[in-house]
């Protein structure tokens, strides 16, 4: 009986980390980009970063031949970069940041939730026709990636890579 209450048990706990999960990517259109109240979050590839502080403007036209136009990018070791994102097709994508095993197992969470929405500041969702900027500062060196996981558009090759140089070594 014990072995049953614990498999219980285990499935409830899936499926609130789940619904969890699902219910924290929900109404991202309900409030704008980059007014979450949550302090930055350090991830591998960089942190959120501060308008302020923009180095450089990169623009990234997305298509719906599925491409991001440039799909390679590079970037040095502790810029904050403004990635300015068109969205030049007639549906909905997206750019997500992040590690190839990041980037993923977000896609594996996306075909569970297909109608999972995003607020996090390394993830942009770009209407048709319409602009949309992320402002992230690249403090890790290193080679990261970017998709655009709505629908099927990651598995028919809508990802680049941003290749961040480490930084100039100072000289004594």
């Amino acid at each position: 009986m014990n072995k049953t209450l614990a498999s219980i048990a285990a499935c409830l706990a899936l499926a609130g980390a789940a619904t969890t999960t699902a219910q924290a990517h929900e109404n991202h259109g309900a409030k704008p980009h980059g007014t979450t109240t949550a302090a930055p979050e350090q991830k591998p590839w960089g942190i959120a970063g501060q308008a302020r502080a923009v180095k450089r403007t990169i623009d990234i036209a997305m298509a719906d031949d599925m491409t991001f136009t440039p799909s390679v990018i590079e970037v040095r070791e502790g810029d904050t970069v403004r990635l300015r994102l068109k969205n030049r097709g007639k549906e909905l994508h997206e750019l997500v940041l992040g590690t190839t095993a990041e980037i993923e197992a977000h896609a594996a969470m996306m075909k569970k939730f297909p109608d999972m929405e995003h607020d996090d500041p390394w993830m942009v969702h770009v209407p048709a026709g319409k602009t949309g900027d992320m402002v992230w500062t690249f403090n890790r060196a290193g080679d990261f990636d970017f998709a655009c996981l709505v629908k099927d558009h990651y598995e028919l090759g809508m990802a680049g890579r941003i290749r961040v140089l480490a930084a100039a070594a100072s000289k004594p």
